[in-house]
């Protein structure tokens, strides 16, 4: 009898079981930028930007707190507003792009630290190379009074080391500052 009575709970619990669904957010490309900074000769900061990437959001909870992100970028889209840097940075000297021609992050965890601060370690490859970092994050919701969607805008920074991605090898640090930051915004569409 109790076999029986366990069996038909099981079945009520599987059949009424309703799987989490992940909420998809789409970039507005209009509003983001995927932008850095270094510094040059130990005394002032070059900032820079990938005109051409795109990324994807994904959570099951409201307030991205089991969010994961996805990035891509196109490196031969780097841009300093100096074109003869530019088309080094895009060279062997640095992120040689016809051998490397995207770089991409993937989110291994989105922990929110507290109200709209969030922590983001994940995998990001340039050049080849993979190596684990981590982002802070900042973010605001609101609606968009013209489309009456709801939007998500995340203001990103961190640093990572050029060295750790074999980025311009033979460029002393004294030059181009080894640390990089990370200087990004991206506006999100819930679809």
């Amino acid at each position: 009898m109790k076999k029986k009575i366990f069996i038909s709970i099981a079945m009520v619990a599987l059949v009424s079981f309703k799987p989490i669904e992940k909420t998809t957010w789409a970039l507005d490309k209009n509003h983001a930028k995927l932008g850095f900074m270094v510094t040059h000769m130990m005394v002032s900061d070059v900032e820079g930007w990938f005109k051409t990437f795109d990324a994807t959001l994904t959570s099951t909870k409201a307030d991205f707190a089991d969010a994961e992100v996805e990035l891509t970028a196109e490196v031969k889209s780097i841009n300093t507003d100096i074109e003869m840097r530019d088309k080094d940075l895009r060279s062997g000297n640095f992120f040689d792009v016809e051998k490397y021609p995207t770089l991409t992050f993937k989110s291994k965890s989105f922990k929110r630290v507290k109200d709209n601060v969030y922590k983001v370690s994940g995998d990001l490859t340039i050049c080849g190379i993979t190596k684990t970092i981590e982002l802070d994050a900042m973010c605001r919701m609101g609606e968009n009074p013209m489309s009456k969607k709801i939007i998500a805008g995340f203001k990103i920074s961190g640093t990572l080391k050029r060295s750790d991605f074999g980025i311009g090898p033979k460029t002393p640090n004294a030059i181009v500052g080894d640390e990089i930051q990370i200087v990004s915004n991206a506006e999100f569409n819930k679809n």
